[in-house]
């Protein structure tokens, strides 16, 4: 039991902890230490209570014949605790706002508000007043004896009861003497006698004598039954104290029983920790990298000092003997000089062939030193301003010369990830990030610890992950590394895989699309619906009839058997765009019906396309969804409550108000999905981007059934790309897994 005196001392004082008390951040301090924190603080002494050396001392308990005197209504500590500093109650409205005490806890090392009642609203620890007394008794004051409080001093006898409604220890006769036998006294509990008592029972600081019954999960805070009424409180979810104690002591055990179950593990982990502070103390290699770095700047610097001297000495030399050449050349155009001795003496030749032909070259150089006086200039530079080195840069690398720091938290691209036929995972760097050189992915299901999952390394900033199970919600996150390690984990993102094999399929351009109205892209994975010359032709029957122009795509595969999903996206601005399933030779019989076809399936009081119109008894042949405008709707109907339900929880309102038999319409949703269960009959919409139930409901499934689109108006449609084919260069070999559609087109 000593091993855990850690666990009993003050945060402040470092001593075991007296008189605790519990501050809003759960940590536990003496009442007297946290009164001189708020002192240091600034705020004005709040009344204590004395030390506990004798909690027994009051006059009404000195004497068997005041035995009728009522006993105190409540623990002095409490009383001083509620009438600590802080406002009244009572306080008048044309006074300010009430003053926030702030409380520094050094365990959490930030501040903690007290609130207005500074320590008033902090509740007594009585469990750990418990567990400091046992400890006491156990260790500390074991062989010390308490010594009955109401034997006179020179006959004190050593107590051997404590009385928790006395609030005093006695001895056997003085037990006896106050608590007579037939009297209400008689009655009272007696514990080990100790020199601090404490009351039963947690009260309301707020009040009086209202005991502690409810807890509130929402503010995670005891409540008295006044408390509980409180508006603060309106809406909460609040539980008898007595549900949150066995809760609370039933996941403490088995937190307790996990720790001890796996203590090999513990000391595994122990041991492992130890060792890494051994070869922390012991491994030098950073220290001789770090020399050895620096020695290698160092030396290349004084390579390139050489290197840059030599060039500077080279130049000197140069620029030196040009302007020593110049300065001879100057000194032979004196008058006794060489030159000019020799051109007046060549002046005095008389034959002219002669001086002709001798004088020649002496006219050239004196020509030339004629035009070096005239245009005189220095042949070097003396100055050496040219030989200028610009540090800035490099002084400002090695300024920032520091270690190598791992990167920082990845940031999940929410937009382009997604769960589909796989999990594809995108996400970037901070700035200020240094750079990694690869990166590590773990994925695993949720209800799994982190550390259990798989992990994969990648090099790029995404990553394809394959092989998961269906209809299962993934918990995914990834870190960066380079040379200084492995940097911490990015915020976690949960992707829920979809309820059946992904479907993949293009659209169907074979059945005699309108080209004026209908374009379907080269991949076959888009089409937009433009309306062109025939809407506007029709415009003059509008007054007069329900013709409406409709343009229905499908998909090039047929479906005979099994689960399947596919999704799409629809453009918010699209007029009205229809997605769903059908029987194929429904949809053959009525795309081959007049382009302008007066159907009740295209009223606008119809509802939900849904082909129930036809028989009430059988499964519609199509069931379709509605979306147009940025809008979905929603039809009300028995077999789709439960998903309007759970979208509605999603945080989704309904735009024109409350819920109408004729159903609802909610906010389009980025991706539709699409899920048919041949064998049941059934097909069910998603909201594809956190797999949501919008609807559900039935169809026919008697035959071949195909994925279905229906064009309004102008309109655009996109599939779902398979994450395989992201990264493929070219559009893969169609592969079709479904049973293919062989119909006989006219």
């Amino acid at each position: 039991m000593k091993s855990m005196e850690q666990e009993l001392l003050c945060p402040v004082c470092k001593d075991i902890v007296k008189q605790p008390i519990v501050l809003p951040c759960l940590h536990s301090v003496c009442l007297m230490c946290a009164s001189e924190v708020l002192v240091q603080s600034g705020y004005p002494q709040p009344e204590l209570p004395p030390e506990p050396n004798s909690p027994a001392s009051t006059p009404n308990m000195r004497s068997p014949r005041q035995l009728r005197r009522p006993m105190p209504k409540s623990d002095r500590v409490d009383r001083l605790l509620r009438s600590g500093s802080g406002t009244y109650p009572g306080r008048r409205r044309k006074e300010g706002p009430p003053l926030v005490m702030l409380f520094h806890c050094a365990p959490c090392g930030r501040d903690v508000e007290l609130g207005e009642r500074g320590l008033a609203e902090c509740m007594r620890n009585l469990t750990l007043e418990r567990i400091v007394e046992r400890y006491r008794h156990t260790v500390s004051l074991g062989s010390v004896a308490v010594m009955c409080q109401f034997c006179k001093p020179p006959q004190a006898l050593e107590a051997t009861k404590g009385c928790a409604d006395c609030r005093a220890s006695f001895c056997n006769e003085c037990f006896k003497l106050y608590h007579p036998w037939g009297t209400p006294r008689a009655q009272h509990e007696h514990v080990q006698p100790t020199l601090n008592f404490r009351p039963k029972v947690l009260t309301c600081p707020e009040h009086d004598q209202e005991r502690l019954q409810f807890y509130c999960k929402s503010c995670q805070m005891l409540l008295c039954s006044l408390c509980k009424l409180r508006r603060i409180h309106a809406g909460h979810k609040i539980a008898p104290v007595t549900q949150a104690y066995q809760t609370l002591k039933d996941k403490i055990t088995k937190e307790l029983n996990y720790i001890l179950s796996n203590q090999d593990m513990v000391m595994t982990q122990i041991t492992q920790l130890e060792n890494a502070i051994t070869q922390t103390g012991v491994r030098v290699s950073a220290k001789e990298q770090l020399s050895h770095c620096v020695r290698e700047i160092m030396a290349l610097l004084t390579e390139r000092q050489t290197m840059l001297a030599q060039a500077l000495e080279s130049s000197r030399q140069r620029r030196a003997e040009a302007l020593a050449n110049q300065v001879a050349e100057k000194r032979s155009l004196l008058e006794h000089a060489g030159l000019m001795a020799f051109t007046q003496e060549l002046l005095k030749e008389n034959d002219p062939s002669s001086f002709v032909h001798a004088a020649r070259i002496t006219h050239n150089r004196l020509a030339q030193s004629v035009e070096s006086v005239q245009r005189f200039s220095l042949s070097a530079d003396p100055s050496f301003r040219h030989f200028q080195l610009d540090v800035s840069r490099m002084l400002k690398l090695l300024t920032d010369l520091n270690f190598i720091q791992a990167p920082l938290a990845p940031v999940i691209d929410t937009q382009r990830t997604l769960a589909y036929d796989q999990l594809f995972l995108c996400w970037r760097l901070p700035q200020d990030s240094t750079p990694a050189w690869h990166y590590s992915v773990e994925f695993r299901r949720r209800g799994v610890v982190p550390g259990g999952g798989r992990l994969e390394e990648v090099t790029g900033t995404c990553a394809v992950i394959d092989r998961l199970e269906m209809d299962s919600v993934y918990v995914l996150r990834v870190r960066g590394c380079n040379k200084a390690g492995f940097g911490d984990y990015s915020e976690e993102v949960y992707l829920h895989t979809p309820p059946a094999p992904v479907l993949n399929f293009y659209l169907d351009s074979r059945w005699g699309l309108h080209a004026d109205r209908l374009v379907v892209s080269k991949e076959q994975r888009c089409a937009r619906s433009v309306p062109g010359l025939s809407l506007l032709q029709a415009a003059d029957r509008a007054l007069t009839s329900c013709h409406l122009t409709a343009d229905l795509l499908v998909g090039d595969v047929a479906i005979t058997q099994g689960r399947h999903y596919w999704a799409c996206s629809v453009e918010p601005g699209s007029y009205l765009v229809k997605v769903g399933v059908g029987l194929e030779s429904k949809l053959q019989e009525w795309f081959h019906l007049p382009e302008d076809m007066a159907s009740p399936r295209y009223d606008p009081d119809s509802g939900h396309d849904s082909g129930a119109e036809d028989s009430s008894d059988s499964p519609p042949p199509f069931s379709f969804l509605t979306m147009g405008m940025g809008k979905i709707y929603l039809p009300s109907s028995a077999n789709s409550h439960h998903a309007n339900a759970n979208y509605r929880e999603s945080g989704f309102t309904n735009s024109n108000g409350p819920s109408s038999p004729a159903g609802v319409t909610y906010p389009l949703p980025p991706r539709l999905g699409v899920c048919l269960d041949f064998e049941k009959g059934r097909v069910t919409f998603y909201d594809a981007h956190s797999l949501r139930p919008l609807w559900e409901g039935p169809v026919d499934c008697s035959a071949p059934v195909c994925p279905a689109f229906c064009f309004i108006g102008g309109g655009a449609l996109q599939l779902q790309e398979l994450v395989a084919n992201r990264n493929a260069n070219q559009t893969p070999v169609r592969r079709v897994t479904i049973q293919s559609r062989v119909t006989k087109l006219n």
